[in-house]
């Protein structure tokens, strides 16, 4: 086997040797190491942030339709090379491999693709009339509402999907004309430098995107630090939020923040009980569970709770858990061992809160890797740690509900509120239940996204929208510019 290779670093257009060495990343299915990744110096992320706004002039000024061609070409670049991309997302990440390439790889093309069309950065607002006064004579006064690029744009990716979640900050903050420094998850970003090597080929100029990785804290706190940022864009845990938050306003550096989740699945007596486990079950396989968006926290009517948790068991218990290479495979492994302890420690302490494992529970018998069964624990009360905190793995809760008011009232207690999701035939009762809940999505008898609709949370689930459209207003300022008719 050859020896693992060693990842430059990508500032201001060129590659260069990290100052802190190598680290190794592991393959979660194998515990094999993918490749040797760089470990930036503290002085290397704040070059990387100079670059950006050297940058930053130039590329804002670029016309519109130069940028998009840009990123039309990355994508064309990232579709060609679908392929070895996506073997080593999944290598990094443990992805089954439908998922590493059309949810992975597959995304972040479509992304980029999205971003690549010039939409309208400023509206006409209907004229005013002034009257005659103080200030001077009657006028009409005309006016602008206008996009400006924010500036330079630190961008903290997770590690729960290295492709789909870069490009969708990178894309549209490039396409209003910012520049980016982008600070990949530790655990994966070999990724991401192939995303930049892709960019790089589509003819993105010097400095406008960099990338430097590491897995000491002194990486991120550099790129969220730097007085060359005006902006960062963070998706991961709330309490890392908070920091960030904290650091982003002593310079009021603008934020956009998607963190936590813990959806509710609210099920009805009157739903349609295959399409909710079929949903809900995707906690248990959809990156192993380990994405913010997942119904995790079922609310089910009392009437049908012992029928639904019935099939939610037989549904985990069919699921095959193993090497995500190997067809067939539906759940793989979390991201490393100290995750999966993690995930492990939760499940121990719902038992000890007094929850009934009623599937998995129990470490899978794989001699390599870092895997956890598909768990569902029953029995459950609203106040128990497993149902207020985000496990971020393949574990699913029920706890049971008698009416409306109740199953809205529990689902919104909660600290997060970023997606949840009603199951009901009723539609009228459906979209009555998802208006009131307070969250930043709801799913209804689905859980789908259409990827258009703006997309963040409430309470500490984050702060500001992405997406679509909203993306392009996420990473742009509005000016308006005023004049006498």
């Amino acid at each position: 086997m050859s020896a693992p290779k060693e990842q430059a670093l990508f500032v201001g257009g060129a590659w260069v040797a990290p100052d802190a060495g190598h680290y190794a990343v592991v393959d979660p299915a194998t515990e094999e190491t993918v490749g040797l990744a760089p470990e930036a110096s503290r002085d290397q992320v704040r070059a990387a942030c100079a670059a950006a706004r050297e940058a930053f002039g130039p590329w804002s000024r670029t016309a519109p339709e130069e940028r998009c061609a840009v990123l039309a070409r990355a994508a064309d670049i990232i579709r060609s090379r679908l392929g070895p991309c996506a073997e080593l997302a999944q290598a990094e990440t443990g992805a089954t491999t439908g998922v590493a390439r059309g949810m992975q790889v597959g995304v972040a093309a479509a992304r980029f693709r999205r971003y690549a069309r010039v939409e309208p950065a400023e509206w006409a607002i209907e004229p005013q009339v002034n009257e005659a006064g103080p200030m001077g004579k009657a006028v009409v006064m005309g006016a602008l509402a206008v996009r400006q690029p924010v500036g330079v744009v630190t961008c903290i990716t997770s590690y729960n999907n290295p492709w789909a979640n870069p490009a969708g900050k990178i894309a549209p903050a490039l396409a209003m004309g910012n520049t980016v420094v982008v600070k990949p998850a530790p655990q994966d970003p070999l990724s991401v430098y192939r995303m930049a090597e892709a960019l790089e080929a589509a003819g993105v100029p010097r400095g406008v995107v960099n990338v430097v990785s590491g897995r000491s804290v002194e990486v991120g706190e550099a790129a969220v630090d730097s007085p060359d940022v005006d902006m960062v864009s963070f998706t991961g845990s709330t309490a890392v939020g908070q920091r960030i938050a904290e650091a982003c306003g002593r310079s009021m550096k603008r934020q956009l923040m998607e963190l936590g989740g813990k959806g509710a699945a609210l099920v009805f007596e009157d739903a349609d009980l295959g399409s909710a486990v079929a949903g809900i079950g995707t906690t248990f396989s959809f990156y192993s569970g380990q994405i913010c968006t997942a119904p995790t926290r079922v609310l089910v009517q009392r009437s049908v709770h012992d029928r639904l948790v019935e099939q939610l068991a037989a549904y985990a218990g069919r699921l095959r858990v193993g090497d995500p290479r190997e067809t067939g495979t539906v759940v793989g492994p979390v991201i490393s061992a100290a995750h999966r302890e993690r995930v492990e420690s939760y499940v121990e302490l719902g038992r000890k809160e007094g929850a009934t494992v009623a599937a998995g529970g129990e470490r899978p018998p794989l001699e390599r890797g870092f895997y956890v069964a598909p768990t569902l624990l029953v029995d459950c009360r609203p106040d128990m740690r497993v149902v207020r905190e985000e496990i971020f793995g393949p574990v699913v809760t029920v706890t049971p509900f008698d009416d409306e008011e109740e199953g809205i009232a529990l689902a919104d207690d909660s600290d997060y509120g970023l997606i949840d999701y009603v199951w009901s035939a009723d539609v009228a009762r459906a979209f009555r239940v998802a208006r009131r809940l307070r969250a930043g999505g709801v799913g209804v008898n689905t859980v789908g996204r259409n990827m258009e609709a703006p997309f963040g949370g409430f309470r500490r689930s984050g702060v500001g929208r992405d997406c679509g459209s909203y993306a392009l207003h996420a990473y742009s300022e509005v000016q308006s510019i005023v004049w006498p008719g």
